[in-house]
């Protein structure tokens, strides 16, 4: 028997893939399955950019580019980030990598220490905490309070702050819940970094997929916490490009050494096609990111009203990403065991909302990334199971 490290047992996972394969074994048998679990845009990545790659291959673009990225595409990158945080961006503080995820794992490896502290939203993406726990530090919860939009008080994350606390992991526009901070919110929490010498790690990958007028401010842009900030970013979401694996960092260029070296020494670079591709997306006509972002926010008011209209259900609108977090404490049921029957009485395919972490109990997460056919049918066969009715999802 191979005998494993044991840095290995604190090494957590996505629920959301666990539960892809359990909607995948059940199409296997036959039966129908609605799947809103998994956190991708069911859109296809725009006809421009795929050209843009297809011509990449055909150009040469087939070989190792530098481990921190394409120096156009990183000089792109600096431009749109500048752009959108009105900020002053070098290139030499873009590090692309395969996905965003190894922004996360790069930063928590490069800044923390064994017993160091890292605040974290929960419910939260559970990779946070697992990169965490994983390189020995301690992963600390800012419980997030469906009452307060999920956000949480200002003060409720000055007491979680200790003389070990060495990060705060930000997430606007949320996964799992669509909640996003307001700008007085990120200016008091840029104050207690700057009080409490603390770097931020700003995930920022829903930052294009908003509604009702809702607009992210990056906390890199107030005064002296660029210095100590690294926005993640990337592609998957805005661009429809989930399998491109393709994100990239923004932070302090002597951070953005570091982390070139942890890419060198893991997967050496992120693939040279892409990143023109990239280029593209960036620079290229943006009428596709708007149309799919206006079908998102039809998909998110319909699947509101539905929640909201099935009893022991209630839904808030979320303002961001493309998830609802709905409280089904009135249905009597646990997170898990309610997730559990929509899936085998049912056909839907959702995550229990303590995938996210433990303050995740008592609610549900849809992904709305469906078509409206899709989304209406689901609904309907969630009433349904919760009145006790039989579904055929055969």
């Amino acid at each position: 028997m191979i005998r494993v490290a044991e840095r290995m047992r604190r090494l957590g996972t996505e629920t959301a893939f666990e539960v892809l394969g359990r909607a995948r074994a059940l199409e296997a048998q036959g039966k129908k399955i609605i799947h809103l679990e998994i956190g991708e845009p069911d859109f296809d990545t725009p006809v421009n950019i795929k050209q843009a790659a297809k011509k990449a291959l055909d150009d040469g673009y087939t070989h190792y580019g530098p481990a921190a990225g394409l120096p156009e595409a990183r000089a792109a990158i600096a431009r749109h980030v500048a752009a959108s945080r009105g900020i002053e961006v070098s290139p030499d503080q873009v590090v692309i990598t395969p996905g965003a995820k190894p922004i996360m794992f790069f930063a928590v490896l490069a800044c923390v220490d064994e017993g160091d502290e890292v605040i974290y939203p929960n419910p939260g993406f559970p990779i946070y905490e697992s990169a965490v726990d994983f390189v020995g530090g301690k992963a600390i919860a800012l419980p997030l309070r469906e009452e307060k939009e999920f956000g949480f008080d200002i003060a409720d994350l000055k007491r979680l702050i200790t003389p070990r606390t060495r990060m705060i992991i930000l997430n606007s526009p949320h996964n799992p819940t669509g909640g996003i901070l307001t700008e007085s919110a990120v200016r008091a929490i840029a104050d207690l970094a700057l009080e409490n010498d603390l770097l931020v790690l700003s995930d920022e990958i829903y930052g294009r997929i908003m509604y009702d007028g809702a607009s992210n401010f990056s906390i890199a842009s107030l005064r002296g916490m660029q210095e100590r900030t690294i926005i993640l970013d990337g592609f998957s979401k805005t661009f429809a490009m989930t399998g491109w694996r393709l994100g990239y960092g923004v932070m302090p260029e002597e951070l953005a050494r570091h982390v070139t070296r942890l890419q060198i020494n893991s997967t050496s670079c992120t693939s040279s096609f892409s990143q023109i591709a990239a280029v593209e997306a960036l620079t290229g006509p943006q009428r596709d990111v708007e149309l799919m972002v206006e079908e998102f926010k039809r998909r998110r008011d319909l699947i509101v009203d539905g929640l909201n209209g099935i009893p022991g259900i209630r839904c808030r609108k979320p303002l961001g990403a493309f998830y609802v977090f709905p409280n089904i404490t009135g249905t009597g049921k646990s997170s898990r065991a309610l997730a559990d029957q929509l899936l085998n009485e049912a056909g839907v395919a959702c995550l229990s909302g303590t995938a996210f972490g433990r303050f995740g109990e008592g609610y549900l997460r849809f992904s709305y990334a469906n078509s409206i056919p899709n989304i209406e049918k689901a609904l309907e066969r969630i009433a349904r199971v919760l009145k006790h009715q039989s579904v055929s999802i055969g």
